[in-house]
């Protein structure tokens, strides 16, 4: 499946008159940029939408979203605002075996007595999630030694109905070793983790490449 990159680079007047105050309204910018492809049974039944986006923030000048997908976004947003640039993956990005990594992650779990999803707090705790997480379900063994977990956040907003939403976020990197290329593919088509409507679950990948004449 072709996959492509895109970053949506927003300058301060768009992102004033686009609204973009919180993760819902952000969303709502990104996913209008796509034609929907889902009915509302797939919808339902969390079908993966072919979009994922991690928010690169910005500063008073502007703000830039990374856009994965598989399908072409619009060049603006509502054919006004911002700009969006856009490129295929090359087909070889995800052969290699080991990858420098970014990712934003919504770290949750099922507790066993009310089988509720939980989030998973503290940054160790965090880690260890990751780590299990990492190498029983998505292709891939991130390294202990290189992980690092910078940030965790807990945002709350309001969704298009608006009901209450709550999301943890952690925002996590290291570098990382396929295991199974198979899921590996799988992870970076579809993303990872919970929460990939509002942010979440988008591997930003950089291939680690060994020096023939280093060691």
């Amino acid at each position: 499946m072709k996959l492509l990159a895109s970053v949506l680079c927003l300058d301060r007047q768009a992102v004033k008159a686009l609204h973009i105050t919180d993760p819902y309204s952000l969303h709502r910018v990104v996913y209008s940029l796509f034609q929907d492809v889902r009915n509302e049974t797939e919808k339902s039944s969390s079908q993966a939408s072919g979009i994922l986006y991690a928010d690169l923030g910005g500063n008073f000048n502007g703000r830039e979203v990374l856009l994965i997908s598989d399908r072409e976004p619009a060049s603006k947003v509502d054919g006004l605002y911002g700009f969006v640039q856009t490129r295929p993956i090359p087909e070889d990005f995800l052969d290699h075996k080991k990858y420098r990594f970014k990712v934003v992650v919504n770290p949750t779990r099922r507790d066993n007595a009310s089988r509720k999803l939980v989030p998973v707090r503290g940054r160790d705790e965090v880690a260890r999630w990751f780590m299990q997480k990492s190498s029983s379900a998505w292709g891939f063994l991130a390294s202990a030694e290189s992980l690092q977990v910078d940030r965790v956040d807990v945002l709350q907003f309001k969704d298009k109905h608006q009901s209450s939403v709550t999301i943890a976020q952690a925002h996590i990197q290291g570098q990382l070793t396929v295991t199974d290329r198979e899921l590996f593919h799988r992870s970076f088509r579809t993303g990872i983790g919970r929460g990939r409507a509002f942010g979440c679950g988008l591997l930003q990948i950089i291939p680690i490449v060994d020096d023939p004449f280093n060691g």
